[in-house]
């Protein structure tokens, strides 16, 4: 890759200010496989400067404009859909079918509804005698993670486009790559130069830089709540906004109505995607009393159906985890499980049997497990479920909710308007109703330490925007 040693700034691509490489692991070999240069604080200075100057433009731009771009932006996505797709299969683990569908996928989706909603949108309205306009809020740093790359990147620049803002981008230094060519389709699709700028680095020298930084209007996080917590500390001193989404511990609930064998087969398939390193993946089951034993064996046969390994290889359906220190930390919280007494149902420590290299970890379910155990409480982000059991609807939700997190829950019931009764009592800024398709207009993002702000379609769009109220606009 030609530009992965530089940094996008001003539409340009260009050296860092001080050299500082870093090298990118294959997580299913353990080996590096490519470089990138490090950034520091020098050169977001570049990069916001280059936005700085950018937005006295963009932020005028008419909504014909903008539309038209963000169309060149999404025919050179699409054109470049393979090229994205082994880029983050290589560089996160997921198995090349999940990315190109799916990790690519969701970016083409997250372009085209934005484009969508902006054709709709009206930026002003009368309220009586003052017009309400919304503005864009002007410079936007986005620091984004490694998980679901083009998700989060193309959920923050997206509606950055849409409403004219201009914006600097600090990709997961773990997964840097796909950030490289999403640089790269921004610029052959034309964007303007300084409206768009990268910056690869890791959280102490860009990430905080970037929080940090007094021209800089808006953070907009997707990460953990241990570093979104950072973010907010640093970008407190300059009063600016911050859009967080951060971690979750999401509870499934199958009422008791439920066909058991398929909400507890798709319940551990909604765990496991990815690798089970979601922020929304449902890792918390709960399931009826006395139907604990039954649900146990339902899932140990979804979960040895799972096929892990080479991410290249036909019929994987779990790659590796992304790196050492995540492959760790699952181990640790696995061995935890066992150590406080749940029943380990499947899976457990260790890479699965044949494997010897690769941060790959065996598909694990653990039953008899009680809300005080640390596997409960924690995100863990590998493919981990919990299953859990309640005696009656109101313990149920008080279960569900008993959690510092709230970033998805999710229902199951035979019966619309029960589902519908306990989805309203889930503290979580999603919930999802009988295992639903994706839905790119839906806002997402959480209650409690699962951040706060609200991403996708208009809600995206509005967190982007100042509010101005003109009075007098018109005469009384």
């Amino acid at each position: 890759m030609k530009n992965a040693l530089k940094f996008y700034i001003d539409g340009q691509w260009v050296d860092p200010v001080v050299p500082k490489r870093l090298d990118v692991i294959d997580p299913s070999t353990e080996e590096p496989f490519a470089e990138i240069s490090i950034g520091g604080a020098a050169d977001v200075d570049r990069a916001v400067a280059a936005a700085k100057r950018a937005f006295a433009s963009f932020g005028r731009s008419t909504k014909a404009e903008r539309l038209d771009l963000m169309k060149a932006v999404l025919d050179v996505y699409k054109r470049r859909a393979d090229e994205m797709a082994a880029a983050i299969s290589q560089e996160m683990g997921a198995p090349l079918k999940f990315a190109r569908d799916s990790q690519t996928g969701i970016g083409i989706a997250h372009l085209a509804k934005m484009i969508e909603t902006l054709e709709a949108y009206e930026f002003r309205h009368l309220k009586g005698g003052t017009l309400v306009v919304r503005e864009p809020i002007g410079v936007v740093g986005m620091i984004t993670p490694w998980n679901w790359p083009m998700n989060q990147v193309t959920c923050k620049v997206a509606p950055a486009l849409a409403t004219g803002c201009t914006m600097v981008l600090k990709p997961s230094e773990i997964s840097p790559l796909s950030g490289i060519i999403f640089a790269e389709i921004m610029d052959e699709a034309g964007v303007p130069a300084g409206v768009f700028n990268l910056v690869n680095g890791d959280g102490p020298s860009v990430g905080e830089a970037i929080s940090r930084h007094p021209d800089v209007d808006m953070v907009s996080f997707t990460g953990s709540t241990r570093a979104g917590i950072l973010v907010a500390k640093a970008a407190a001193d300059t009063v600016k906004r911050v859009a967080q989404e951060l971690g979750g511990k999401s509870a499934n609930i199958l009422l008791p109505d439920v066909d058991l064998e398929r909400a507890v087969t798709q319940g551990v398939a909604g765990c496991f995607g990815n690798s089970g390193q979601s922020c929304n993946a449902p890792t918390r089951m709960f399931v009826p009393r006395d139907r604990h034993d039954e649900a146990v064996a339902i899932a140990r046969t979804a979960a040895a159906a799972f096929k892990v390994g080479d991410p290249q290889a036909p019929g994987t359906n779990l790659g590796p985890v992304v790196s050492q220190v995540q492959y760790d930390k699952i181990q640790g919280l696995i061995e935890k499980g066992i150590a406080e007494g749940a029943e380990l149902v499947i899976g457990g420590p260790g890479r699965p049997e044949g494997l010897n290299r690769g941060y790959y970890v065996r598909p694990t379910v653990f039953g008899g497990v009680t809300p005080d155990m640390t596997i409960a409480r924690e995100e863990i982000f590998g493919p981990v479920l919990s299953i859990l059991t309640y005696k009656d609807e109101d313990e149920v939700v008080a279960l569900a909710n008993d959690t510092v997190y709230g970033l998805a829950s999710y229902v199951q019931s035979a019966d619309l308007e029960r589902a519908r009764r306990v989805a309203a009592l889930m503290r979580s800024g999603n919930v999802y109703i009988n295992y639903p398709a994706w839905d790119a207009g839906a806002p997402f993002g959480g209650y409690k330490q699962s951040g706060n702000g609200r991403e996708y379609a208009e809600f995206g769009l509005e967190d982007f925007t100042e509010i101005k109220g003109i009075v007098g606009y018109e005469a009384a």
